[in-house]
């Protein structure tokens, strides 16, 4: 694993931007607005939908179905877990999608070199086959591709020739490195420009993401700062940082996050919200440092319904401590400040009070 493998200040890597369209990413996240979800007719108000109230019968019950299945029943972002998925295999047609469902065998074994893989997930990967398959296939017989290509793609192609002329003074690689304390494994980002993932910013596997047209040329940075972070440390064999982490499940204030808010948001576990908000710690900083940060009390205050106490609460800590000036390994720091008793359980809504005094 590359979170052993630790850097010296020479040794940072310097920053390959590489930006590109995907139809394949950017159908999978065209199945929110197929699927009528409320909380994505609010991101796209004005969207046409060429298949509303066109669909046969076997279709909608799939596309219900999926919907049910991942949303509903497993709090999952369809179009993030699917691009997720759908990441560990090469290929851009529906063809290449609907093999990979059929005979899901590659698509395991590359997704299990990742640290993303889990056995229940992968479960509920394989309950969505029939409804996935029918779905594809009614979109490649039904012209999708087609449609994207025609009305999509010109639009992401002339926003990428516009956003890719700023992209090379930004070492968003060298601030990763240093904020994390061990080398990436590529100094290559990958960029995915697409029309339909609006309002998620999406990691996908390797040193990829997936970002909107819509989203102003600022927000590419600071996405690329936030997501090639992720994880910032090997959460499944680490079982002395899974303790710190367990230990907030002791803290009301922390758990009243994590229970109580918006599920389309994601971050609907302890974990997901902890490793979340130690990246948005990190790439705050960051930002700061490149120039491209949203003022970090508004930033928290606004987004995703103040969920992120985690987040405030570090990001205080670390700037305190200034941060990485000695080159520690994030996850060691994580590991000390906890056993200090300043980053614990019962310190987190001291931390968001004083921030908003």
């Amino acid at each position: 694993m590359f979170f052993s493998q630790l850097i010296h200040s020479n040794e940072r890597s310097m920053t390959n931007w590489k930006i590109e369209p995907s139809f394949k990413y950017d159908m999978c996240c065209f199945l929110n607005i197929l699927t009528g979800d409320a909380y994505y007719k609010e991101h796209y108000p004005n969207e046409p939908n060429p298949y509303e109230n066109t669909m046969p019968a076997n279709v909608q019950s799939a596309v219900t179905s999926l919907h049910k299945k991942l949303k509903l029943d497993n709090e999952i972002i369809i179009s993030a877990w699917l691009c997720l998925y759908f990441s560990a295999i090469e290929g851009e047609e529906p063809d290449d999608l609907i093999a990979a469902v059929n005979d899901p065998s590659e698509l395991k074994q590359n997704f299990m070199k990742t640290p993303y893989y889990d056995d229940q997930s992968w479960e509920i990967f394989l309950s969505v086959k029939v409804e996935l398959l029918l779905i594809f296939q009614y979109l490649k017989d039904n012209g999708f591709k087609e449609y994207w290509s025609e009305n999509i793609k010109p639009k992401i192609v002339k926003r990428i020739e516009a956003e890719k002329q700023g992209l090379g003074k930004y070492d968003v690689i060298a601030q990763n490195e240093k904020m994390l304390g061990f080398k990436l494994p590529s100094d290559t980002i990958t960029v995915y420009m697409l029309y339909y993932n609006r309002p998620h910013g999406i990691k996908i596997t390797g040193m990829r993401f997936l970002t909107s047209i819509q989203w102003p040329f600022e927000i590419t940075i600071r996405t690329s700062a936030h997501e090639m972070m992720h994880p910032p440390y090997d959460y499944k064999n680490d079982a002395e940082l899974r303790g710190v982490i367990e230990s907030f499940s002791k803290d009301e204030f922390v758990m009243d996050k994590v229970n109580n808010h918006n599920k389309s948001l994601g971050y609907n576990t302890l974990d997901g919200l902890f490793e979340e908000d130690c990246v948005q710690s990190l790439d705050q900083i960051i930002n700061e440092n490149l120039g491209v940060s949203n003022d970090a009390k508004k930033r928290w205050k606004e987004s995703d319904e103040g969920i992120h106490v985690l987040a405030i609460a570090l990001y205080q800590i670390m700037k305190a401590d200034n941060y990485n000036s000695n080159g520690e390994v994030f996850r060691d720091y994580i590991i000390r400040i906890n056993k200090e008793g300043r980053f614990a359980a019962g310190k987190i809504r001291g931390y968001c009070d004083k921030f908003y005094k």
